[in-house]
Formats: C-alpha cells, structure tokens, sequence
C-alpha cells in the first residue's frame, strides 16, 4: 500500500473551507482514492469527492452500527442522518450493543433487510465476522457499503474507509519525531479497543510501524472494548504493571479515561495522551493540554460518503468504490482552525435511529 502520511500543515488547509459540513455545500473534499479498489497494494490516489444533488427516489437503507457508546459513533450517526435529508432518502439506523454483539447486529441486519431496506451500509463488529450475511445480501441483490470499522469480504459494492493503518501509522509518525532514534527513550502503553475489530488490528499494525527505528518503546498492547469502565481498569492495571510509563495511547475512549486516571494518580505532568481518532472528549483535552495529539478520519464526512454511494450504487449512477477522507492530525498548534463541522456531530446532537 502507499504511504500516505500527511503532513500536518498541508492535510488540515485542505478541511478549511470556512462552511459547516451540515450546509449542502460540505463538498467537495479532499479525499483518498483507492485503485483498484478493496486490495491492500492499491494506488492511492488524491482526489476531491462531490456527491450527488438529491436522489432520484425515496430508497430505504439500512445502516448498522456496532454501539453508540461514545461521541465518535454519534459523529457517525449525525453524518449519516444529515446526509440521508440532503439527498431525500429513508434510513433506519441500528446499534447492536457492543464489539461482542456479532449476532445480534446479523440478526438486526436480516430484520431491516426483511423490512424493504434496498441497501445496507455497515460498520461491522468484526473484520470476518459478517461475511455470509455480506454474501447472502449480494445474492438477494442488497448493496453492502462498508463504513468506517472495515471487512475482509469482497462481496461489499463500496467502501467508505480510511486505511486505519494508515491512521495509526500517521499518530506512531507523529510520536516519532518528538522522539527519534538517538534520544532519550520513551515508554508507551498501546490501548487500541476489541481484539479482533478490523479497524483495531490495522491501527495497531500502522502505529507499530510509524514508531519504528524511533526512541519509543511500546511496553504493552492492552486489547477491551471501547466502553470508559472498561479502558479505566486496563489504564489502571498497566499504570501498576509500568510505574515508569511516559505515555498512554490508543483509542478516543482510552484517552478520555486516561484524563480521570492520570489525575487521580498524580500523574498529569508525567505521563502524556494520545488517540488515534477525534472525538469532543479528545478536542476538548488537546484544547485544555492534556491530550498531545489526534489523527482524524473526517468521520462526519466518511458517513456522508457512504450514503451517498449507497444512493449512486441503487441508482445506477457513477460511483468511486472505495474512498476515504484525507488523514491529518490535530493538535494544540491547529485545533482552533480546523472545521470541526467535517469531524464531531454538534453538541446538542442526540442518537437518531430513523430518518423518512
């Protein structure tokens, strides 16, 4: 795969466009093209995605979620939602609970499907896990468009993906150059989410690789689910296990709850944070110094792209199979000027399951 490391400078310019991302207007953007698509050795190209004006009919899509535990799903929902009104289209949207909910979010997919949903966009629990459902669909002449967490199955129409290789690549880049080969050495602890999620494996393998040859030294790689009760008690153990760590790092959930840990323990002005995506917990540390760093995917925009492929795959219409918004990291330095509107759902958001 080609690298795609962004600088900080150049990726963030490209999201500045002065208009909020909910406006009909939040295009184009600048985005990663995949070719061919769905294989790991594609040319990736830059380009520029521009959805549809409207949809020709009123489709019924089904969207599956694997929770909606934390703000980074609720970008995804409201991305989602607002793009489904732009384009005059219905969606019934589910959540199955959490990363061990395999069957339950098959068994919510198959009732949607069963409902009239023409076309399923998913952000699966598992990388393998979904694929006789995916296959089923295709035979039944149901879409799949797989969103943001990522399958192995190549029976989907479309993905609406970042390599999440690429992003922990990017923060591990990142961390790298506070820290290169030669200086004094580092020790971080790695709290990446579910074992066995799709976008957890790649992340983890792409931050490995960007911290390679530096002076970091990845201690420990803790694998929970993405659930804030859960991250405390592996941020807690690790803390025990390594009382001379330097940084913790990995999900947005693991950041948050490493803010509450780290006070509690003394350890604010010892031991730093970082996550490898955004959500307004990881913005509001990085405003108040006591998040380092974040890459982020666009997630607002991701969603967007999904249903508008969704739309251009029932409708017969030109679609780029597999595309993602351009990576770049947030920090101190940018955090004021980036277009939130491309990353976080508003404040005053709340989870919608149904749009008609």
């Amino acid at each position: 795969m080609k690298n795609m490391n962004i600088s900080v400078a150049a990726a963030a310019i490209a999201v500045f466009s002065g208009s909020p991302a909910a406006a009909k207007d939040w295009f184009p953007y600048p985005v990663n093209i995949w070719e061919p698509p769905f294989v790991d050795d594609a040319v990736i190209s830059d380009g520029e995605y521009v959805p549809l004006d409207k949809a020709d009919q009123q489709h019924q899509l089904c969207v599956s979620f694997p929770h909606m535990k934390d703000a980074y799903w609720m970008a995804v929902n409201y991305g989602v939602v607002e793009e489904a009104r732009r384009l005059g289209v219905n969606l019934q949207i589910t959540e199955a609970g959490g990363y061990t909910e395999l069957n339950n979010q098959i068994s919510q997919i198959e009732d949607c499907v069963a409902g009239g949903g023409k076309a399923l966009i998913l952000g699966a629990i598992s990388f393998d896990g979904l694929n006789n459902i995916i296959g089923q669909l295709k035979q039944k002449g149901v879409p799949v468009v797989d969103m943001i967490n990522g399958v192995s199955s190549q029976d989907i129409a479309a993905k609406a993906i970042v390599s999440w290789r690429s992003v922990g690549r990017t923060l591990g880049q990142y961390l790298a150059e506070q820290h290169p080969a030669g200086s004094d050495p580092v020790k971080l602890a790695w709290f990446p989410g579910p074992a066995g999620a799709g976008f957890v494996e790649d992340a983890t393998s792409g931050f490995k690789e960007g911290i390679e040859g530096s002076a970091v030294e990845l201690v420990e790689v803790r694998y929970g689910d993405t659930g804030k009760e859960v991250q405390t008690r592996l941020i807690e153990d690790a803390l025990q296990t390594y009382p001379d760590l330097d940084y913790v790092a990995g999900s947005a959930v693991a950041a948050e709850a490493g803010i509450s840990v780290l006070r509690s323990n003394g350890l604010t002005d010892k031991v730093r944070l970082m996550s490898y995506y955004y959500t307004p917990g990881v913005d509001q540390g990085i405003r108040r110094g006591q998040v380092l760093a974040a890459p982020t995917d666009s997630t607002v925009i991701q969603s967007r792209i999904a249903v508008d492929q969704a739309v251009r795959i029932l409708e017969g219409k030109g679609v780029t199979q597999h595309v993602a918004p351009q990576i770049f990291i947030i920090n101190k330095d940018n955090v004021d000027i980036v277009d939130m509107n491309a990353v976080l759902a508003p404040g005053d958001f709340r989870p919608i399951f149904t749009v008609e």
